[in-house]
Order: C-alpha cells, then sequence, then structure tokens
C-alpha cells in the first residue's frame, strides 16, 4: 500500500491534488460533524445536521457559504475554488521568485554598486597575505570594500578571509561567485569603476592560461584609456609574454615561481633573509616610498643620504621616469627628481640642515672580498626546482656541491660550475636523512610539493623533513641553516624551526609585491629592478667590511662607507649569541646618529650595486609599471662581489 500511495502521488500533479483534496476532507468533515453534533443549538433532524456540516465544512476550506438551493451553492463552491486556484498561484509566483531571488543572493550573484572598490578575480594561498595588505595599506579613516570573485561558494570564501584576516573595522567584504573569465561574472564586480583589479593565478595546471583568459575578458569591460590598475601573477615565466600582451600598456604581470626560487636562494645564503623581505613588503614596519624632497635639487647623493635621520635613500626616480638605483654617492639631483627611501612610514621626507657626523677614522676602506665554495644539500622535487638550479648555477663559487635527494631522478641540464649529486630516496624519511653527513652542509633547502590532496596535504612531507633536521640539531647540538618551502599559511605556525631555520611561504613574496604595486604603482619600477633585473640585490654582509670591529661609530658611518661601495646601507643585524631566534633580528632604518661598538660578527643589510641589463620594452610591455622579463644577464656573475647569495 505504501508502494502504491507512492506511485500514485509521482504520476502527475492533478493525482496530487486529488490526494490532498480526499486528506483535508478526511479531516474537515469529520471533525466538522463532529462540531455539530456536540452543538446543542444545532438542528434536530439529520438532514439539518448534515447541510451545517456541509456549510462548516465548506467555512473552513473558504468554498463559500451561500445558502439556498443546491445549484446556488455548487456555484458558491467553484468560485471557492476559483479564488482558491488564484490565490494559490500568487503565493506560489511570489515563493518561487524569493527563493530564486535569495538562491542567487547566496550563490553570490548580485552585482557590486560601489566605486573606487578594489576587485580580487581568483582564489589561491595568495588571496590571504594579499588582503591583509590591502586592509593594512588602507588610510585611517577610510571606508574600504575589497571584492572577491571566483567560482568558490561566496559563504566560504567570506568564512576563510575573516578566519585569515581577523576583524575589519572599517572594511566592508563583498564575494562573488562566478568564473573570472566569464564577462558576464565580472560584471558582477563592476571592474571598470573599481579602483584597483588583481588576477590571482590558481594552483592547476592552466592556472597561468586561466590568467591570460582573465586579463582578456577584463579587456572587453575596461574603458579603452584610463580605469583600474590591473596588477596580475602567473606561475610559469614561458606564459609571461602572453599575459603582458593581454593585461595592456598599463598593466603589471609578475612571476610567482622565479621569485620563489630567488627568495629560497637568498635565504640558503643568509637565514633570515625571508623575514627581511616581508618587513620590507608588508606596510606594518619600513617600506619602501618614493618622495618629493625639493629642497634636495642641487646636492650629491651622499649628502642627502647622510641629512635623513629617519629614513634610507636608495636611488632617484628622475623627472623623466627614468630609475636609478644605488647612484654614485657624487650624483646630484636635479630639478623634480624624486628619492626612492626605506621608511617606517610615507610622510614627507624631512632633510636635515647639516649631513650626519661619519667617523672618518672607522670606516674601513673598499677592499675586494671572496666567498669559499660551500656544499648545499636540497631535498625534495618541484617545478620551480629547475629555477633554484639554474640560480645556484649563475651565483655559485667554483667547488660549490649541491647534493640532491628526491624519490625519482630529476632531470636537469648542464650545471657547470655547480657540481650537482643526485641521490634517490625519500627526502622525508628519517632514515634517508640519518644516512646523509648533515653536519658537512652550510645549508638545507627543503621544497614542498606542487599539489597535494588538500592546503596542509602539500606541506606534511616537508614539516616532516624539517622535524628530523631539526631532531638532529638537538641531538648533535649543531646549528643548521635550514630554509623550507611550504604553501599553507598555517603551516608556518607548526613548522618546527631552529636557530638559524626559515620559512618561505609560496608566493608570498609576489602576494606582498602585488600589494605594494596596487597602493603605489611607481614602486614597479623599484621592485622590477631589485627582484627581476638585479636578482638578489638585497646581501647581509659582514659589518668589518664597513666599519672596524670593536669600534664605536654611528650609523651614518656604516651609510657613508657603503656609499663608497657602491651600496646602500638600510638595516643591520646585531650579533646576539643568546637570542632564541638571532637571525630575525635584523633593524630596519634606524636613526644616521644611533652610536653601537660594532662586532665581526654583526651584519650590514645592504642593497647592492648588481650588473644586470634592462631588457629594452618590446610588445605587450612597458616601462611603467611594468615588469621586465626574468633572465640570466639579472643575476650576478659567478665571480663577482654580487654573488653572495651562498653562505
Amino acid at each position: 500500500m505504501r508502494y502504491l500511495f507512492d506511485r500514485t502521488l509521482a504520476r502527475s500533479t492533478g493525482t496530487l491534488l486529488g490526494w490532498l483534496a480526499l486528506s483535508c476532507l478526511g479531516v474537515v468533515v469529520p471533525v466538522s460533524a463532529l462540531l455539530v453534533w456536540t452543538d446543542p443549538n444545532a438542528p434536530h433532524s439529520l438532514s439539518g445536521r448534515l447541510v451545517q456540516v456541509g456549510r462548516t465544512s465548506a467555512e473552513t476550506l473558504r468554498l463559500g457559504a451561500a445558502n439556498g438551493a443546491p445549484l446556488r451553492m455548487l456555484l458558491s463552491v467553484l468560485l471557492g475554488l476559483i479564488a482558491l486556484l488564484c490565490v494559490s498561484t500568487v503565493i506560489g509566483v511570489v515563493t518561487t521568485g524569493l527563493g530564486d531571488r535569495l538562491t542567487e543572493l547566496r550563490r553570490g550573484r548580485s552585482r557590486v554598486l560601489e566605486q573606487g572598490h578594489t576587485v580580487v578575480l581568483g582564489w589561491s594561498d595568495q588571496i590571504f597575505p594579499l588582503v591583509t595588505e590591502l586592509i593594512a595599506a588602507r588610510p585611517g579613516g577610510v571606508r574600504q570594500v575589497i571584492t572577491v570573485l571566483a567560482d568558490r561558494d561566496p559563504a566560504l570564501m567570506e568564512r576563510a578571509l575573516v578566519n585569515a584576516v581577523g576583524p575589519m573595522a572599517g572594511v566592508r567584504l563583498e564575494c562573488r561567485s562566478g568564473e573570472p573569465t566569464d564577462p558576464d561574472a565580472l560584471a558582477l564586480v563592476a571592474p571598470g569603476r573599481a579602483r584597483t583589479v588583481t588576477v590571482l593565478p590558481a594552483e592547476d595546471a592552466d592556472g597561468d592560461l586561466t590568467v591570460v583568459r582573465t586579463l582578456l575578458a577584463l579587456r572587453t569591460l575596461l574603458p579603452a584609456e584610463g580605469g583600474p590598475r590591473v596588477v596580475a601573477a602567473v606561475h610559469d615565466g614561458r606564459h609571461l609574454p602572453a599575459a603582458r600582451l593581454a593585461a595592456g600598456p598599463c598593466g603589471t604581470v609578475l612571476e610567482t615561481d622565479r621569485t620563489t626560487a630567488r627568495l629560497l636562494v637568498q635565504c640558503a645564503g643568509h637565514p633570515g633573509m625571508s623575514s627581511v623581505l616581508r618587513d620590507l613588503l608588508d606596510f606594518a614596519g619600513a617600506e619602501f616610498h618614493v618622495s618629493d624632497v625639493p629642497e634636495a635639487a642641487g646636492l650629491p647623493f651622499e649628502e642627502v643620504a647622510l641629512r635623513l635621520e629617519a629614513s634610507c635613500a636608495v636611488g632617484l626616480l628622475r623627472a623623466d621616469g627614468g630609475l636609478v638605483l644605488t647612484p654614485a654617492a657624487g650624483t646630484v639631483l636635479g630639478e623634480g627628481d624624486r628619492l626612492v627611501t626605506v621608511a617606517h612610514d610615507d610622510s614627507p621626507v624631512p632633510l636635515g640642515d647639516h649631513p650626519a657626523e661619519v667617523d672618518a677614522g672607522a670606516v674601513v676602506p673598499p677592499r675586494p672580498w671572496t666567498e669559499p665554495p660551500v656544499r648545499l644539500l636540497l631535498l625534495g622535487w618541484n617545478r620551480r626546482a629547475p629555477l633554484l638550479l639554474d640560480l645556484l648555477r649563475r651565483t655559485a663559487r667554483p667547488g660549490t656541491v649541491l647534493d640532491v635527494v628526491t624519490d625519482s631522478p630529476p632531470g636537469h641540464g648542464d650545471t657547470a660550475p655547480l657540481s650537482v649529486v643526485h641521490r634517490t630516496a625519500d627526502p622525508a624519511a628519517p632514515e634517508t636523512l640519518d644516512g646523509l653527513d648533515l653536519g658537512g652542509y652550510d645549508s638545507v633547502i627543503a621544497l614542498g610539493a606542487d599539489r597535494g590532496t588538500g592546503p596542509e596535504r602539500a606541506d606534511d612531507r616537508t614539516l616532516s623533513s624539517m622535524l628530523v633536521l631539526r631532531a638532529w640539531e638537538e641531538r648533535n647540538r649543531q646549528v643548521l641553516p635550514v630554509v623550507a618551502e611550504l604553501r599553507d599559511h598555517h603551516s608556518r605556525r607548526i613548522a618546527p624551526l631552529g636557530p638559524a631555520s626559515d620559512v618561505v611561504l609560496r608566493g608570498e613574496l609576489t602576494a606582498l609585491l602585488m600589494a605594494q604595486i596596487v597602493d603605489n604603482p611607481e614602486l614597479a619600477a623599484v621592485f622590477e629592478e631589485i627582484f627581476a633585473v638585479r636578482g638578489g640585490a638585497l646581501a647581509l654582509r659582514p659589518a668589518d667590511q664597513y666599519v672596524r670591529a670593536g669600534r664605536e661609530a654611528a650609523f651614518a658611518t656604516v651609510v657613508a662607507a657603503a656609499l663608497r661601495r657602491g651600496e646602500c646601507a638600510i638595516g643591520y643585524r646585531a650579533h646576539d649569541p643568546h637570542a632564541l631566534r638571532p637571525y630575525e633580528s635584523v633593524r630596519l632604518c634606524p636613526g644616521k646618529s644611533e652610536r653601537r661598538v660594532w662586532s665581526g660578527q654583526d651584519e650590514v643589510l645592504v642593497l647592492t650595486a648588481g650588473r644586470g641589463k634592462a631588457e629594452p620594452p618590446g610588445p605587450g610591455r612597458c616601462v611603467l609599471p611594468g615588469m621586465r622579463a626574468e633572465h640570466g644577464e639579472g643575476d650576478s656573475p659567478p665571480n663577482s662581489p654580487e654573488a653572495g647569495v651562498v653562505p
């Protein structure tokens, strides 16, 4: 009987209405009869009581309550049925419309009505540091709207961002669901009225092609002239030309994989460099600025640098748009030239009346220096490993050895002068690492998997390798410089770090660069020179190369000594053997008058001269604010002083 009932309900709407009518009559008629028979004022005759039962049932079902002849009552019932049908239809239409609208709102398909908002297209791990920095860059008291469009559930996106970023006072987050490659979906976030548009690459194999298609879709909605600034990123440098052509002459496209590889190489040679770059590129501490200093016109660069007490000058942005980083000390500033500085805020740069005092007796004359060959260990393999090998090949000293431990033999070409030795083993297995002479390595680089079963799964093997290395440090009471590449920002909080260990979040540096360029597009040329042309332009050098060890001197003396070497000093790291994490205590932009006794173990953070040649503008690229392509000439040759990216 239950199967029969289910089959009859499934036949048609008419059958369903019939069962509904029978169910209603089966309840209404008996209850109406009970009411009539228990009413002391009810008619005494059976026919009268039955008429009363019919009238009560009709009133209950709103089928009319006309009295009189049977035909009159039937017509009343017919009108009641028609009224019931009309009312039910109206209610159904209203309910369906509201339901569809609510479903559309829940799916994030409503249009954004803002102007001057920030648009983020796509979803990846880079979105969390990007949104964090966009919020940090917001001027105080200014309302900000950040709109995210991705092919995900908007409620899940908003919840993930709120959990990662934290409270967002003065910021409204609007998440919309749709394919960023679809112009109709892009129209929901009104990119033509936005202040900036940022395009993030996905982690899948076609993520770069999706970025190119998204940039092409954007062109259909943006005005031919003016419009918002567009900043995008791709993983593979092979897709840079197409992405730049799609972004147009005013777009900026960055490459994440090579930037991450550069950072890994730098951190392998200078523990703590990752935290230094985060401090320079986020909005919480000191960062790069382009400032107008009219009173500096006609003064040499060295005098201007020494007259800045709370900021560090690193270059000039000429009036014609040309950029000169680490200019010669005697370079004279012209009218309209702007100063590139590293400072803790973007307030106007105050120029002192007189240069800071320099202790000439404490300055060490420039002298050539070389670093010995080193032995490095590479654990794991991913798509950034060939880029890392290429960077090491072009920056390593002759005699440098790289041991590679992977599950399967990787393919790599000629690596001379770098000597590469491969071992096939599980890099996360304790027996593999215990079988290596870890004490003989100057640095260890642990690479994470490209993709895993989830954001947390991709880092499990890397965390396991770090744990074994940390156990070896504690067992042997030795400090082993380790730099690990992780994907999930939550993994950094639980990573077992040693005193000289460092973590590089994949794509984090690119996300910070994107946030800086979104906030100030003039910095694109500065970052282009530092990260694309010069490569490892930032370096930590021993302090005794600038000032005499054991001698008290002001930081202005270090600045003057660095300028004589063609470098710009922007901070230092004091040697503290008792610190738990001694390599993270870099002090940026100290006062020029700050005095201390410098030791041979102290290090000075400098922006080096570099020897990279700028690539001439070509199709799909522009000097400002585009980024130049990554190429071999942008890194220092193996025997140059600028090649100090390994210990």
